[in-house]
């Protein structure tokens, strides 16, 4: 079975660089994203193309092992990999990523507002340094329409895996009126998110990352852990913040409650790029994903498990299996995927929960 599994993989991988992503690459970032999302919301619709996303080797490997299973945040995940925020912002593809080998998924960044986000372009390919750089802008149909659609997901059977929510402040919003802002789409989102992030780590919205500083972190945290009720709540940090700033969040969302930390967002360092690519880079705003992040933010991963007793999931970089077990190694209990999707395609998922198995 083990040599099934990996030829299959094999399969999958030659598929996607030699077929699947230069035809995505052919079109510009944005445009081959839209396209993936749709693409997962079509695979979702009826169980025979469910089934069609285990081809190929995808999500051929030990997902639905009890090696691969924890408990954690009192959810069961059937495997510690999951799909980070931004992939699938309005829930599109909820069906979909479940047979496709994660363990979980966190849609978002939604809003309270719908909102168009920044204008195009705003999301780029460095593929000489296995890196993104997006300024998205929380682009989203808002919080009430996610809400209708896992409503009716749920209602149909058709979320198997855990189901987080990254909520986030409207850019109409002023940051002294974010509280009630936060509050709005945790209120839209009672009873459908097995857990919410509170991100306020993002640097695409204006005055958004002024909110991890410890006055306003402490009165938006007490306030959405307290309208949560039951529902884990995360706080989704900076690769950027001092060790210093670090800590002081640590503190306030350890006295807040929260059930977790997750570690990191984007960034706004340009180092680990290419010297071929710096130029460029440094000439696009936005935050920084993929390979350039691997070691920051699995430092932050290192430093953030040994402060505190929270669970860390851990994203940034993850650009392989390796990079997957390195991270748990570093103190993570759940990892989170989506730039190394662009590079190395669906095959990654399959290849990091057999590395994050047994652990």
């Amino acid at each position: 079975m083990d040599q099934l599994r990996r030829g299959a993989r094999r399969v999958g991988e030659t598929a996607y660089r030699r077929v699947a992503r230069p035809l995505l690459w052919r079109t510009d970032a944005e445009t081959a994203h839209h396209g993936t999302v749709l693409a997962a919301q079509v695979l979702g619709r009826t169980p025979l193309t469910r089934a069609l996303t285990v081809m190929g080797g995808y999500a051929v490997g030990p997902a639905a092992g009890d090696d691969a299973a924890v408990e954690l945040l009192g959810l069961r995940f059937p495997n510690r990999v999951g799909l980070a925020a931004g992939m699938d912002k309005d829930g599109r593809g909820v069906a979909t990523w479940g047979p496709l080998g994660f363990g979980h998924v966190e849609l978002g960044t939604v809003t309270a507002r719908p909102q168009p986000g920044n204008p195009r372009p705003r999301l780029f390919r460095l593929p000489g340094s296995g890196a993104v750089i997006n300024r998205m802008g929380f682009n989203n149909l808002g919080v009430h329409a996610l809400a209708d659609r896992l409503r009716a997901a749920r209602e149909q059977d058709l979320v198997r895996i855990p189901v987080g929510v990254s909520i986030g402040k409207s850019k109409v919003t002023p940051v002294e009126e974010a509280v009630g802002d936060y509050l709005e789409s945790v209120a839209a989102l009672e009873g459908l998110a097995d857990y919410l992030a509170v991100n306020v780590s993002s640097p695409n919205t204006p005055g958004l990352r002024s909110l991890q500083d410890a006055g306003p972190l402490t009165e938006l945290l007490d306030a959405v852990v307290g309208a949560a009720g039951g529902t884990p709540v995360l706080v989704k940090l900076a690769p950027d913040l001092t060790d210093t700033a670090l800590d002081e969040a640590l503190e306030v969302a350890t006295a807040a409650g929260v059930s977790g930390v997750i570690a990191t967002n984007t960034t706004l360092s340009r180092e680990g790029v290419a010297p071929r690519e710096r130029t460029r880079a440094e000439a696009e705003a936005g935050g920084l994903s993929g390979a350039p992040l691997t070691l920051r933010a699995r430092e932050v991963v290192a430093h953030v498990a040994a402060r505190t007793e929270l669970p860390v999931i851990g994203v940034g970089g993850i650009m392989s299996g390796a990079d997957a077990r390195a991270m748990l190694d570093a103190g993570a209990s759940l990892v989170q995927l989506y730039s190394g999707l662009v590079y190395a395609g669906p095959t990654l998922v399959a290849e990091a929960v057999e590395a994050t198995s047994g652990r």
